[in-house]
């Protein structure tokens, strides 16, 4: 997701200052009088905090896809390394906020879980919103990361969550579709979600009052979302709808002044007419501010559509969002300040709430690690190596070298717990699934469990496992097709891979883009070798990953589909059959990339292997191919881009014979008149 700097439709004039109301007390307006006499004027901004209620002004921060980030966390942001986000600094700055104006409002968009080690105790300790909690957020709303441990792992998080007698956020979704489950029968999950949020008091929206204003507050979970939760247990009805209505019954019931605020698990994008926040804005132009998650973007100015503001603070608690906002007429707001805080080492920690969070971390290693062989602060390697972001494998089409460890980290796990018996041509990873990258300096399993850091097996235990699954080489052709023709439509779906490589031309006809596929042994630096179509080669991945291969058929309305099999050839019928194993433990993703870290040679003698040199390299995986010939842009048409030709010429054909067509009969029709 790139960010959106500039906002689409900026207001021509936001104010500067705030009005003085005619109401306020003689002795007051005495004084602002001399100071505007005095051309202080501009000192009123500094009053804004402490304003009476008779401002009507609100100040509101936020949050969203914190996913988990209760520590401090070294990452790459703007080309470098930093360790960013943490929740005892954001207390900090809540902190200071609250003493300048106590009536803050706060709220988070949703995906507070699912990213860091926290995670692996969701269930049992509710980690994640009980800090949301201590951090004072009113409100939150479910995310599709929420779901990550299926409908009894987010009913059992809820549940403790209550049992710990702390005060929580209010959870607010107003379109989960229970009268359409209902009609269909409610299954063992819906009963068991639906107990658990009548028992945790969610609503469609709550009412709060801030410095005189009353806000409503109505949560809302988006279509993409949606799709990202494989098997969903919940059904939800139209995002836009769903507030729509929400809104109508809000200004019934509550009154038509009342401020509305929406926290959307939806985003935005960068084309408009796919961007779901933009679309709501503009589809129920009451809402004055929606914050927007999801598409972990950071917006540095908000987006503008009509009276609406769009916000967002980017990912991981690396900053803090900041709004003012006064109420210009009855039930309308204009923007007066906007910030994202970079929530940085130089803030202090909240002592208190790092104590919170340093008891929670403690139980990490005696609950989860201790299966693995690992403490979440054993150093595994150093890295010199600079590694590409992880939003960068959604933004820039080309090979990294991010996914290029990744890969090759699943073939070696696979390959070496097995002495060399199971045997992978391909690894694959889509970029949706890596949740960070590697910094400079030491890395340490809690940081290579956060670069890959998603749901729960079939044993129940965190962390997807790794599958493995056999596709033919034409399958594996499609595969790379995907990626070159599709994969713009929805980024998350940039594929990464050892063991097979191509070469694609952006400019070339859709569903044509490949110029050249092989096979090459990247972790043994192998030689290339052709691509047989019609031979079953085995390829490792991700459980989630494979679950999201459908995708390939919808995203190519039907034109392509890959059908994972068995060795003999037969479809996969069972998803737990093709889970690996070492001994009778799953082989989760984040072992085999911690389980590669740890093999490397220790080149400089300090006793910590080092990440491979090479690995700053390009190797040739990925390469988008540029300028060339009209010959090069058309040479080798395969058969659906040679459909796409003739369904644009029989278009054309319809666009230009049609009119002629229309033209001829009118002429006909008036000469017979003559």
């Amino acid at each position: 997701m790139k960010k959106r700097k500039l906002m689409r439709e900026k207001r021509t004039s936001l104010p500067k200052h705030f009005a003085v109301h005619f109401a306020v007390h003689s002795a007051v307006r005495a004084v602002l009088m001399l100071l505007l006499l005095l051309g202080g004027f501009a000192a009123l901004g500094g009053i804004r905090a402490e304003a009476s209620g008779e401002e009507n002004v609100v100040d509101l921060m936020f949050l969203h896809d914190t996913h988990s980030h209760l520590n401090p966390f070294p990452t790459v942001e703007d080309g470098k390394t930093q360790v960013l986000g943490g929740f005892a600094r954001i207390k900090t700055l809540i902190g200071e906020q609250l003493r300048k104006n106590p009536e803050t409002l706060l709220v988070d968009a949703g995906d507070f879980s699912m990213g860091t080690l926290i995670q692996v105790i969701y269930e049992e300790e509710a980690s994640e919103l009980r800090m949301l909690g201590d951090l004072g957020m009113v409100a939150t709303t479910l995310g599709n990361h929420e779901f990550d441990y299926n409908a009894e792992g987010l009913a059992n998080m809820l549940q403790r969550a209550l049992e710990s007698g702390e005060t929580l956020p209010a959870l607010t979704v107003c379109n989960i579709d229970w009268e359409g489950m209902a009609a269909k029968g409610l299954t063992q999950e819906q009963i068991l979600l639906k107990e658990a949020f009548e028992a945790y008091g969610m609503e469609d929206y709550i009412c709060v009052e801030r410095n005189g204003v009353r806000i409503a507050i109505v949560g809302v979970y988006g279509k993409d979302a949606l799709a990202c939760v494989p098997n969903s247990p919940l059904d939800f009805t139209d995002p836009i709808e769903a507030v729509s209505e929400t809104v109508d019954r809000i200004q019934r019931e509550e009154g038509e002044d009342v401020m509305l605020v929406c926290i959307s698990h939806s985003g935005t994008w960068e084309e408009e007419e796919k961007s779901e926040d933009e679309l709501l804005a503009k589809a129920v132009p009451e809402l004055d501010v929606i914050v927007s998650g999801h598409t972990h973007t950071k917006l540095e100015e908000p987006i503008v559509h009509g009276d609406t503001y769009i916000v967002s603070a980017g990912e991981y608690g690396k900053y803090l969002g900041s709004l003012s906002l006064k109420e210009m007429e009855p039930g309308r707001f204009r923007l007066q300040e906007y910030e994202l805080i970079p929530v940085e080492e130089s803030i202090p920690a909240d002592k208190d709430t790092q104590t919170k969070i340093d008891a929670l971390a403690a139980m990490i290693d005696e609950k989860y690690l201790y299966r693995f062989g690992y403490t979440g602060d054993q150093v595994l390697c150093s890295n010199e190596v600079v590694f590409s972001a992880n939003q960068d494998l959604e933004r820039f089409h080309t090979e990294h070298n991010l996914g290029n460890i990744i890969t090759d980290a699943y073939k070696y796990t696979v390959e070496t717990l097995s002495n060399g018996e199971d045997k992978v041509d391909v690894a694959v990873v889509p970029s949706g699934v890596v949740r960070d990258t590697f910094a400079l300096g030491e890395i340490t399993t809690e940081q290579v469990f956060n670069v890959f850091s998603l749901g729960v097996g079939a044993d129940g235990i965190p962390g997807y496992p790794l599958v493995k699954i056999y596709l033919t080489g034409r399958e594996l052709m499609t595969m790379a097709e995907v990626d070159a023709s599709i994969s713009g439509l929805m980024p998350t779906a940039r594929l990464y891979t050892s063991g097979i490589h191509w070469n694609f031309h952006p400019g070339r006809i859709l569903l044509n883009r490949i110029t050249d596929v092989y096979m090459c042994d990247d972790l043994n630096r192998g030689e290339r070798a052709e691509l047989e179509k019609d031979r079953l080669y085995s390829v490792v991945t991700d459980m989630y990953s494979y679950q999201m291969l459908g995708s390939v058929t919808d995203l190519s309305y039907g034109l392509l589909s890959v059908v994972p099999k068995y060795e003999d050839g037969t479809p996969v019928d069972k998803d737990e059959s093709i889970i690996l194993y070492h001994g009778d433990q799953e082989i989760k993703a984040w072992s085999a990339i911690a389980g590669y870290m740890a093999s490397f040679e220790d080149t400089d003698g300090d006793g910590i292997g080092n990440i491979p040199a090479r690995y700053a390299e390009s190797e040739g995986r990925k390469v988008a191919e540029e300028g060339g010939s009209l010959w090069d842009l058309i040479k080798n048409p395969n058969k659906f881009s040679i459909a796409i030709v003739i369904i644009v010429i029989l278009l054309l054909a319809i666009v230009i014979g049609v009119p002629v067509l229309i033209v001829k009969i009118i002429k006909r029709k008036k000469n017979r008149a003559k």
